[in-house]
């Protein structure tokens, strides 16, 4: 692939990777409750599958059927607003309450969930990997989107990374300020999920 299709792509995905959202209100909430890695790696899980869904070209198939990806967005709406109520109801302090302050494993199932089951993910790689690979090329489309989801996966990490490790070391000392945060990444959540809720029924 060309350099410059290479950094293009990128150019995009960072765009929309440092546009706060749902996974970084995931991202800091893990971070408050030293669980920044797992809820990270999971997270990371999640946009892992949707780029192999798409690259393995299933991803087009459910695009293709609008009553599949509104079951999607549905779920992963619904999902979103389950995690968000429970951060907002329950922020408690660092180490307790918010999410849940269980183990690493939970954290990990919960992240895959967050990015996994948020439908914007897969609508992503569907709108915007296609417009960077070329039919024509010398690797195949699904190597095309392989190498650029590599690089988006990558960049993903640095910035969650960077989220979650940031709220750590800010919030950890400052209980009363990591209950707010928390409240407001749970509202954050909260708000996403109904917004994606309110598209649906209005379309």
């Amino acid at each position: 692939m060309e350099l410059g299709v290479i950094l293009a792509f990128w150019g995009v995905a960072m765009i929309i990777i440092v546009v706060p959202g749902a996974d970084w209100a995931y991202a800091i909430t893990g971070g408050m409750h030293h669980r920044a890695t797992p809820a990270v790696l999971g997270m990371l899980t999640g946009h892992s599958i949707g780029i192999l869904v798409v690259a393995a070209g299933v991803g087009a198939v459910v695009a293709a059927h609008p009553a599949a990806l509104a079951v999607l967005t549905l779920g992963g709406a619904a999902y979103l607003m389950y995690l968000g109520a429970g951060s907002l109801l329950r922020p408690g302090s660092v180490g307790h309450g918010a999410v849940g302050a269980g183990s690493g494993w939970s954290w990990w199932m919960k992240g895959v969930g967050v990015s996994g089951m948020n439908p914007k993910v897969l609508l992503l790689f569907l709108a915007i990997l296609p417009q960077f690979t070329h039919a024509t090329a010398a690797w195949p489309v699904g190597g095309q989107m392989l190498l650029l989801g590599g690089i988006h996966l990558v960049s993903t990490a640095a910035v969650y990374f960077a989220v979650g490790f940031s709220a750590s070391a800010v919030l950890s000392s400052r209980p009363a300020a990591a209950r707010l945060v928390s409240r407001l990444s749970g509202g954050a959540m909260l708000l996403i999920g109904a917004g994606l809720l309110t598209d649906q029924f209005l379309h």
